[in-house]
């Protein structure tokens, strides 16, 4: 069944701090392979307009609007006629983009949130910019990043109708291990982020003090000019997404941080596990609640939880259980958690809500009273 989707996302043509960006050209390119037809609207901001390296996604179509105005202007007609329009997490002025979505729309009015134990927490205040606390029980379909106790939280404590997790994934065309010189003992992959920081402190930077012959490399922007990095380590500002297999693949060991609200909810993998371990390197990790539904610990990954940890792994692993981890992983990865896995997931929520919304029509009048009273005596 052919189906027209109409995204309003952060940003889709740039991924300059945005991990927004991955996650929708993956699952956009793996809806419209599956035949659906699929439109992507992004507002039109200076910091992406500088940096954007897909410009335009050969699937689909991508379109910009200049302003709420000019959204609604040039594209209700879009909305309107949509069999599912979704909204995602920290869309400029998200909260009026969706009324306008929920006012307008007559299929299926679904939230993305790539930030849900944000978020949750905004929720609690009352409010994201991108999302009233009312609004939630307004969409049909609630898709989250986060799975276990925040769907449940969701769903009793914000009224969603229908919580369900969509998770990152991978791109298996884009990563895959391949056999190149391996230039650092350990990397990591991440924006700046302060709660991230004392992780990446403890995990990377401490070890590379403790030990000198070690190569070690941090890449991602925002990182304040002051930090004084250890002559062994190695910062890049910036490693654009085609260039992510190359530099997973340079590494002997990957490092993995969640930010803090993630920790705290669980449930919520990062995107940089899953590529990781498609390209086949194998991954240290800090712990968390849920990850274990993910990868299991010691087989597929590997817990640290200190500088001693991380040591330990670098200097006495064997090259037979550093290739085991990886190659592990990479099955899991594969056969759980690519674009392909998570694109089939929002169709059977679609056609879930679609056919109950169908057999909510097709119920004679009456019906509902029946129902509640047992029928006739």
């Amino acid at each position: 069944m052919q189906l027209k989707f109409v995204f309003l996302g952060l940003s889709i043509t740039s991924a300059w701090g945005n991990g927004h960006a991955t996650t929708y050209r993956a699952l956009l390119r793996e809806l419209a392979r599956r035949g659906h037809d699929v439109l992507f609207l992004e507002r039109d901001v200076p910091y992406y307009a500088a940096n954007r390296d897909l410009p335009q996604p050969g699937y689909g179509r991508t379109e910009l609007y200049a302003s709420l105005e000019d959204l609604r202007d040039r594209f209700e007609r879009e909305v309107r006629s949509a069999d599912v329009v979704v909204v995602g997490s920290y869309v400029p002025e998200g909260a009026q983009v969706g009324a306008w979505v929920l006012r307008v729309s007559s299929g299926l009015r679904a939230f993305y949130d790539i930030d849900t134990p944000v978020t949750l927490r905004a929720l609690e205040a009352g409010g994201a910019p991108y999302l009233e606390a009312a609004q939630v029980s307004d969409y049909d379909l609630y898709l989250s990043f986060s799975g276990g106790p925040s769907l449940t939280r969701l769903s009793q404590d914000f009224g969603a109708r229908a919580a369900r997790a969509l998770y990152c994934s991978v791109d298996p065309e884009q990563y895959y291990p391949e056999p190149v010189h391996q230039l650092w003992d350990l990397g990591y992959l991440g924006t700046f982020s302060p709660d991230r920081q004392p992780g990446l402190e403890q995990l990377l930077l401490e070890p590379a003090r403790r030990w000198r012959a070690g190569a070690f490399v941090v890449a991602g922007p925002q990182y304040p000019p002051a930090l004084h990095w250890p002559a062994n380590v190695i910062h890049l500002p910036h490693v654009a997404p085609p260039d992510h297999r190359a530099f997973y693949n340079a590494q002997r060991f990957t490092l993995n941080l969640t930010r803090r609200d993630m920790l705290i909810a669980g449930y919520s993998p990062s995107v940089r596990l899953f590529e990781a371990a498609a390209a086949g390197t194998p991954i240290l990790s800090d712990a968390w609640p849920g990850l274990e539904q993910f990868f299991e610990p010691e087989r597929e990954i590997t817990l640290v939880h200190s500088p001693g940890d991380v040591l330990e792994l670098l200097q006495r692993c064997t090259e037979e259980r550093r290739l085991g981890l990886a190659q592990r992983a990479h099955r899991r990865v594969l056969s759980e958690h690519t674009a392909a896995h998570r694109a089939e997931a929002l169709e059977s929520y679609v056609h879930e809500l679609l056919l109950a919304r169908t057999r909510a029509r097709r119920r004679p009048k009456g019906a509902e009273q029946l129902l509640h009273t047992g029928g006739e005596s």
